[in-house]
């Protein structure tokens, strides 16, 4: 099968470009610069094009057989507005001229991948959501929503469209987990606010698999969450990360108004949460390879 690949040069994007190589899949990278990227395998097409802006990129992306976007501005900054703007548009407007690009010029694409996030739910600290729930009324929310209806307007044409809410994806090279070692690492590591928000995660291999999983599994389209099916709260990822690195911590918590000051609105994402469950992935018969947090750093945090 042949990937053509928007906004690959990502944590998750490496790891789906070195999963379908290995498999020995033909993979198309788009990427606004050859030369500002360094993540190039000798086996993948790489080309130059900006998935904002039409261009030929999008008729090459119509001889390809799935296509994955990844693509849009990073939300781990602190926003202000043009920072919004820009976390919005970057994702509205790629998808847009990807749908444009399969209307006008597709040949082949069967799956249609779009990244979305649980922040589409909101943030709750006593729900349980599903790829049922509605959406929330957070910046996030609102961005997830209206993004995942961009990226349907594809199934009018005729292309099998996936809408992957990711949780907070923990791999080794990258991702929360690598920004939250350094802190844990320094005997650093308390609890964020008041601890009680949750915190839902998936480990990469899952990431990997899952889409591995929806790919043999046609009959499933629309949102899907890529969570493990265990949420936990804060303080106990905070416990489990103590546990697994055998580091104590000096302070207990970060208090909430700290995070808020350094952070600003941006800071509701460590502060707030939801407890989100990948229904259909279980519904469906996937078996994950990780399901327990500890488990799961316990893999990560191991040597290679």
């Amino acid at each position: 099968m042949k990937l053509f690949l928007i906004g690959g040069t990502g944590f998750i994007g490496r790891i789906v470009v070195s999963s379908f190589i290995q498999k020995g899949q033909e993979v198309t990278l788009l990427v606004s610069s050859k030369k500002k990227n360094e993540f190039f395998h000798k086996d993948i097409e790489v080309i130059s094009g900006n998935p904002s802006v039409s261009g030929t990129w999008q008729k090459n992306m119509g001889s390809h057989d799935i296509v994955i976007n990844l693509a849009g501005t990073s939300i781990f900054q602190r926003w202000n507005k043009r920072i919004k703007d820009q976390i919005y548009t970057s994702r509205i407007i790629t998808t847009r001229n990807i749908v444009e690009g399969l209307k006008t010029y597709n040949k082949q694409v069967k799956h249609f991948f779009n990244a979305s996030g649980v922040g589409y739910y909101g943030y709750n600290q006593e729900a349980v959501f599903d790829e049922k729930s509605p959406p929330g009324n957070s910046f996030l929310a609102m961005v997830a929503r209206d993004w995942e209806q961009e990226a349907l307007k594809a199934q009018s044409l005729g292309v099998r469209t996936v809408l992957c809410r990711f949780g907070i994806v923990m791999g080794r090279e990258g991702g929360a987990l690598k920004n939250m070692l350094p802190l844990f690492k320094s005997y650093c590591g308390g609890t964020w606010g008041n601890g009680k928000q949750w915190f839902s995660w998936i480990h990469e291999a899952d990431v990997i698999n899952g889409l591995d999983f929806l790919l043999g599994h046609k009959i499933i389209e629309g949102p899907v969450n890529f969570t493990a099916p265990h949420p936990v709260q804060n303080r106990e990822l905070v416990e489990s990360m103590k546990d697994v690195l055998q580091r104590k911590s000096i302070i207990p918590a970060i208090p909430g108004f700290f995070i808020k000051w350094l952070l600003g609105e941006f800071s509701e994402v460590f502060l707030k949460g939801q407890r989100a469950i990948p229904a259909k992935l279980v519904e469906n018969g996937y078996k994950f390879y990780f399901s327990d947090l500890k488990e799961c750093l316990t893999d990560l945090l191991s040597p290679k």
